[in-house]
């Protein structure tokens, strides 16, 4: 790169607990890329986490910054974030959770990927699904790598990808993997903020999916920590959320989808299809009963056939 474009580090948090948040925060500070501002955005914390946020601030006041709703409100994480955007300096941003960490290269690597790509407005690859960091021997061989389904090294146009999630054909990449042109929230707003926690970044990638060119690399560059507190973790639990069966938390997110095409006058025929497909499960229950373990196979087939294709491709 020509130049050093600072990038805006967002990490919000809320009650992280010492060991995780730290381990987040240091991940950013050995970046090897090192033109950055990090914000830490408090949603509200009652535990620890608020002192841990402004020791870094008073240590490095040139480079972090703590933000809090009005009077130490607890919003959720679409409207923490959005605290964090607008108050970011950065030509790039990228979010990281308070549980999750970064590898050093990660904001070196796709900062060189995106600014080759003038058409791209975001960046992004896999993730890691991290069991090992309890130094269990046992939880380090169920570490594994977060597939997306999206074929990798490549630039794709809007909505090819935003119909490819109403299909259910690929998964929603980790908010930790993303760099995005700070101008492209100017375009389509922030997060949002009826999502307090699920689906939230499913709705936000439904917006920058139809608006936006995206590159998916084939790396991966951060750490999903897997552990019974996390937000995704405690969804499940109490039936909020199922990534593949029905729930309240995705008919809530299709319903969304509607409301946000309806209001963007978007006349696209494919993404309506797709829209009322994901729709149709709740709208013909006794059926979708029945139709459901042939569904599954039929998605499983097509996540394997697009693996294997790029393989063939080469040979």
């Amino acid at each position: 790169m020509n130049k050093k474009p600072l990038v805006s580090c967002i990490v919000i948090f809320f009650n992280a607990g010492e060991k995780f948040f730290i381990e987040a925060i240091e991940s950013v500070f050995a970046q090897t890329y090192d033109n950055w501002e990090l914000l830490l955005v408090d949603d509200g914390s009652t535990d620890g986490s608020t002192a841990i946020a402004l020791r870094y601030v008073e240590k490095y006041p040139e480079k972090v910054r703590y933000l809090e709703h009005e009077h130490h409100q607890n919003l959720g994480m679409s409207a923490t974030r959005n605290l964090g955007i607008r108050n970011a300096k950065g030509e790039y941003i990228a979010f990281l959770d308070a549980d999750d960490v970064w590898l050093p290269q990660k904001l070196e690597r796709q900062l060189v990927i995106i600014e080759s790509h003038p058409q791209a407005k975001v960046v992004f690859g896999s993730t890691q699904f991290w069991y090992s960091w309890t130094g269990n021997p046992e939880d380090s061989k169920r570490d594994c790598i977060r597939e997306l389904g999206i074929p990798s090294n490549g630039l794709f146009h809007p909505p090819k990808l935003l119909v490819l999630l109403l299909q259910k054909k690929v998964n929603t990449p980790a908010t930790c993997s993303v760099l995005i042109r700070r101008e492209l929230f100017q375009e389509i707003g922030g997060f949002e903020e009826r999502f307090r926690g699920m689906y939230e970044d499913q709705a936000f990638f439904a917006k920058v999916y139809l608006k936006a060119s995206v590159f998916v690399e084939a790396n991966y560059w951060d750490r999903y920590r897997q552990h019974p507190g996390s937000s995704c973790s405690i969804a499940k639990t109490i039936g909020q959320y199922h990534p593949v069966k029905k729930n309240t938390s995705h008919l809530a997110f299709l319903n969304w989808v509607a409301e946000y095409l309806s209001q963007e006058n978007i006349k696209n025929a494919e993404v309506w299809q797709a829209l009322q497909k994901g729709l149709w499960p709740y709208h013909h229950p006794r059926l979708y009963f029945l139709l459901y373990p042939f569904q599954r196979i039929k998605s499983r087939l097509y996540r394997i056939e697009r693996k294997i294709l790029p393989l063939l491709a080469r040979q």
